[in-house]
């Protein structure tokens, strides 16, 4: 039987990275559905989950997949799935449904060139706004992109840690050449790594509120069947999650689930802040793009040009106020990701028209090349 946290240092894929922080997290629950390039998550979690005492389970769909992740979170137990493009689609319905219930979780998409079946086998990070927006309704999403194996580990820890405190779906938004790439990667002690628990109810049993906030406008989570009334609906509900069909109702309800990610998100934030101390040029990447776009700001730095790069490790919600203090002070931006310019627009908008924004992107299959960067920063 292995341990839940393999200390030491290993060579692993992304993938495995990702199973492995699962489980240094606490993961006990893993319900998924095979697809490329996620597969080995599963096939990861498989292998290790009943050595610690978890519970693994493929279902007959990536819809099932969801449904079962969102039943065993309300059962207490911290719970993850993993996918890629198309079944991140068909996931859609029941993360809305964990966002309204404030259902704790965590899903990793190891995105790959799309639309529909595109290049299985190829990345991409086309699914950016999908992770935003692809359930229906207003409502905030924790969307996190590590851009290596050791971020991988680390960074879905944090992704349940995140999920835990705000009661919420955390979503892990990496890509094939991460998710497919091994590198060393160093797991630490167990008692080096700071973990998060749901916030718990207390008082009487038959007074709790399910849905009643807290100070940070979390409420506490009991588990089903442990003594306290709990009911969960996807209907818009009252403190006690009892459907209550007026406007009033929804505009309390979506308010306070906004605005727990948005009132926290200095909390939720993560980015990396290179040479950008003197910098002209800011260039913003995210997952597997920052890799060559940290080398083109290197070598850009070798030609007299003074680049630096903001690296997003939470992508949603977005650091807007981060990217207007650098729009105030650079002569540029230059955004690099795998697509055709959906994070982009967000270093638009938020750069408020302080300084011109340049995007290098492509739709997906191949590596953006550092030469490709600093073809732009040479233009700017």
């Amino acid at each position: 039987m292995k341990p839940a946290v393999l200390t030491g240092e290993h060579y692993m894929t992304g993938d495995e990275a990702i199973a492995e922080g699962a489980l240094a997290a606490g993961c006990l629950f893993f319900g998924a559905y095979p697809i490329t390039p996620a597969t080995e998550i599963a096939e990861r979690m498989s292998q290790r989950l009943f050595g610690v005492g978890g519970t693994f389970i493929q279902m007959e769909d990536e819809i099932a997949a969801m449904a079962a992740v969102v039943g065993a979170s309300c059962a207490g137990v911290k719970s993850m799935t993993a996918t890629s493009g198309p079944g991140f689609s068909l996931m859609m319905e029941n993360l809305g449904l964990a966002i309204v219930m404030e259902t704790p979780c965590v899903v990793a998409n190891v995105q790959r060139a799309g639309p529909s079946t595109g290049l299985p086998t190829q990345g991409a990070q086309a699914d950016m706004m999908q992770a935003r927006w692809g359930s229906h309704g207003h409502y905030e999403i924790i969307a996190l992109a590590p851009e290596s194996a050791q971020e991988a580990f680390y960074e879905t820890i944090r992704a349940f840690n995140l999920a835990e405190k705000y009661r919420t779906p955390v979503l892990i938004m990496t890509d094939e050449l991460v998710g497919h790439m091994s590198e060393r990667v160093v797991i630490p002690k167990k008692s080096a790594i700071t973990l998060e628990d749901r916030p718990r109810p207390k008082g009487r049993k038959d007074r709790y509120l399910p849905f009643e906030p807290g100070p940070n406008g979390v409420p506490p989570m009991a588990a089903a069947g442990e003594g306290c009334a709990v009911h969960m609906t996807g209907l818009t509900h009252d403190a006690k999650g009892y459907p209550v069909m007026t406007v009033e109702c929804q505009e309390q309800m979506v308010t306070r689930l906004v605005n727990k990610i948005l009132d926290n998100r200095h909390d939720i934030f993560s980015f990396k802040e290179y040479r950008l101390e003197d910098a002209d040029v800011a260039v913003v990447s995210y997952g597997i793009s920052a890799r060559t776009a940290r080398a083109a700001v290197d070598e850009a730095r070798q030609e007299g040009i003074k680049a630096g790069m903001l690296k997003l490790d939470t992508v949603w919600p977005f650091c807007e106020e981060k990217i207007f203090e650098l729009a105030q002070r650079v002569k540029a931006f230059v955004t690099v990701e795998i697509n055709l310019g959906q994070i982009h627009l967000e270093v638009m908008r938020a750069a408020r028209g302080k300084a011109p924004c340049v995007l290098v992107g492509h739709a997906g299959g191949a590596l953006i090349s550092p030469e490709q960067v600093k073809a732009a920063l040479r233009s700017i």
